[in-house]
């Protein structure tokens, strides 16, 4: 096995004066070296893996870095710059950079090396060595710890003096390093007759490579120098150690310093939890450890659950009330889609076999017969009925969730079924989550006694909070809402003519604004709602129409202008477009991702000029819908489906015309491509789960 770098992948005089220079800089070393098969894809990558959050860390050091396929063995690049580079640090820009290149399926050993990196990164000794070598190949020996002294003890025991090294074994080994490390990470400050305070803590990044290791270096440093014992459990890329759940029990409180989901939080409930992004631990771990001391003084508990789900709570406390509470709404839209799904296909199904008479048709229970249409047609609408009726519960209850965790979940799931027996509907769901996240949350900062905390979150919140919330909506906020659900009706069913149009334009340019990403989910959860009832009006069935057409628009017409003009476009690029046939056929808009991340000036304005066009044509045509997914694979079950996809087409036509138009005043496709991502857009790259 090769070294993971060599005097060929350093270069001590780094001129590049962009971060994304750099970058090329160093991965072109790592192609020559046969490390890198495809360049642009691999920029790309780390261009994703930046999107997600800046790579730069207080000191003047930089480490972009990702997994990606085009990475035949793990690999690091330094190189060092004189006039620095910016990073994204809060101190300024870099002269320290290292480019982790890192395969899909990287191998628990070269992590393990790679995580030895990033914590040598956190000695002052290992960075002024770097500074000051002069020659490629001592610095290259220098970061593989060849030259001891140099680096301090760092590289040569990282795993072992923390219990946070990557396991090799089986999922359910728990960590008996972690348990013997409590007394080694102790610090000598502490009095010799007073037990230390105690703190056991996750870190995790998107990659899993360098900041969670870096931030587990930094916390444990900065409870030495506090007197505070502090355990950490590295959840990196190749699976993670277990905390000794009797290392967990002693603890006094715990840091989550992540930016994905923490595996397996529930370990850590009932304890005073201070929750943050991985970069706060690695600039100020100190201020965390008091922070969560301060949290136990107070006797302030929270109730952790698992982060295995596929929403993320709201982001550190930096963040904004939009961005929580666009957090907190996506969370419950993402668990109402799959019943919307369903429930909406086996009602449409259900009118496609039994007429569009089938829902006056008597309970399947008592009226069933096996060989008669009818009966089938019948028993998929009624399944698909009882499917749509969970749709304000859940949408209640998981906005509830992102807002406090499992707590949420009773007062949100309670609110919700109280929003459909008032008639508050879709509206009343939305008010029912926000006001049950923030019941639990006002009540889970009231201090309580030891002794009660252990029921807190399984007796005592869902019970005062489901209480409060349905007291709200059944007494004070449920009929006003109720009225205005009404109201909102009442104007969409008056809609004809221009209006209709009009509407159909705005809800297109909604769709293929950020192809899948807030505004979208926006209009297609206003479409959904509308179809939502045993029987729904023909105004909803047309705007759902609409918003469908105008969401397969994209990738269709992406499809289409790398058939027409593929000089336009890289092979990457060419190959995805192939993909995007299908993608948008089923409606899935975000086909469309890798052409708008890597061209967003072009991709995303002309997707929104088809989208609008699409919309508007489908709202003209009088087309409706009852399923609330599909594609063409719904046709059958749409009204007017020869004028639908006509619309359709238009839309796909305008907009690969304009992608066409525009790329040619640019030229054929530059050589490298996609390596900067944009933030407007919701990925970046064509390979989605490298950041991961």
């Amino acid at each position: 096995m090769s070294d993971m770098i060599t005097a060929e992948l350093v270069d001590l005089d780094l001129s590049a004066d962009t971060k994304e220079a750099a970058a090329r800089a160093l991965a072109e070393r790592m192609v020559a070296l046969g490390r890198v098969t495809d360049l642009d894809g691999f920029l790309a990558d780390v261009a994703a893996r930046e999107a997600q959050m800046p790579t730069g860390l207080d000191g003047g050091i930089g480490i972009p870095h990702c997994r990606s396929e085009h990475v035949t063995e793990p690999t690091l690049a330094f190189g060092r710059s004189a006039a620095g580079i910016d990073f994204g640090a809060a101190d300024g820009p870099a002269d320290l950079v290292f480019l982790i290149a890192a395969p899909a399926g990287a191998d628990d050993a070269h992590l393990t090396i790679l995580s030895s990196l990033a914590r040598q990164l956190m000695n002052a000794e290992f960075t002024g060595a770097l500074r000051s070598v002069g020659d490629a190949g001592a610095a290259a020996a220098l970061i593989r710890g060849e030259e001891a002294g140099s680096s301090g003890s760092s590289g040569s025991s990282e795993p072992a003096s923390s219990g946070s090294s990557d396991s090799e074994g089986s999922e359910d080994s728990v960590a008996a390093p972690a348990a013997a490390s409590a007394g080694a990470a102790t610090g000598t400050t502490a009095s010799a007759g007073d037990r230390p305070f105690r703190v056991v803590a996750v870190t995790s990044c998107p990659t899993g490579i360098a900041h969670t290791y870096m931030a587990a270096e930094s916390l444990e440093n900065a409870g030495r120098d506090a007197g505070v014992e502090v355990v950490v459990e590295t959840q990196g890329s190749a699976g993670f150690t277990r905390l000794d759940p009797a290392v967990i029990a002693a603890a006094d409180g715990v840091i989550f310093a992540h930016d994905v989901p923490v595996r397996e939080k529930d370990r850590f409930a009932g304890k005073p939890t201070v929750d943050t992004g991985v970069k706060a631990a690695i600039n100020r771990p100190a201020d965390l450890i008091a922070e969560v001391r301060d949290k136990a003084e107070r006797g302030e508990v929270t109730a952790a659950v698992s982060g295995d789900t596929p929403v993320e709570r709201a982001g550190g406390p930096g963040d904004g009330y939009g961005t929580k509470l666009r957090t907190w709404l996506m969370s419950g839209v993402s668990y109402m889609v799959p019943f919307v799904a369903a429930g909406g296909l086996l009602i449409a199904l259900g009118f496609a076999i039994g007429g569009y008479e089938i829902n006056e048709a008597p309970s399947v229970m008592d009226h069933f017969v096996w060989t008669r249409a009818d009966s089938w047609g019948a028993l998929l609408f009624q399944i698909g009925g009882v499917a749509f009726g969970f749709l304000v519960p859940v949408l209640a209850g998981y906005i509830a969730y992102g807002m406090a965790d499992r707590p949420g979940l009773v007062p949100g799931f309670v609110g919700g079924a109280i929003s459909l027996t008032v008639n508050a509907g879709f509206l009343g769901g939305l008010a029912a989550g926000l006001i049950a996240g923030g019941v639990v949350i006002a009540i889970q900062k009231v201090r309580i006694p030891a002794a009660l905390r252990g029921i807190m979150p399984v007796v005592v919140i869902p019970l005062i909070s489901a209480a409060v919330v349905g007291f709200l909506m059944f007494v004070v906020i449920g009929k006003p809402i109720a009225e205005a659900q009404q109201g909102m009706t009442d104007w969409l069913n008056g809609l004809t003519g221009t209006n209709a149009v009009l509407l159909g334009a705005l809800l297109g340019l909604m769709m293929t604004f950020d192809l899948g990403g807030p505004v979208n989910k926006v209009a297609y959860t206003f479409a959904t709602a509308g179809i939502a009832v045993a029987s729904p009006s023909d105004s909803a069935m047309k705007i759902m129409a609409a918003v469908m057409a105008a969401g397969m628009v994209p990738p269709l017409a992406m499809a289409l202008a790398t058939t027409v003009r593929g000089k336009l476009f890289d092979r990457t690029e060419r190959e995805n477009g192939k993909a995007a046939w299908v993608l948008g056929a089923s409606f899935i808009s975000e086909g469309a991702i890798p052409f708008a991340a890597a061209d967003p000036l072009r991709v995303i304005p002309a997707s929104m000029a088809g989208g609008a066009v699409t919309g508007a044509l489908s709202m003209a045509f009088g087309a409706t819908l009852r399923a609330p997914h599909g594609g063409v694979f719904v046709v059958p079950l749409i009204g007017n489906p020869f004028l639908y996809l006509v619309a359709i087409a238009a839309g796909v036509c305008v907009t690969a015309a304009l992608v066409i138009a525009l790329k040619g005043l640019r030229g054929p496709a530059p050589a490298a491509t996609g390596a900067g991502g944009d933030a407007s857009v919701p990925s970046a790259g064509t390979k989605q789960p490298v950041a991961a």
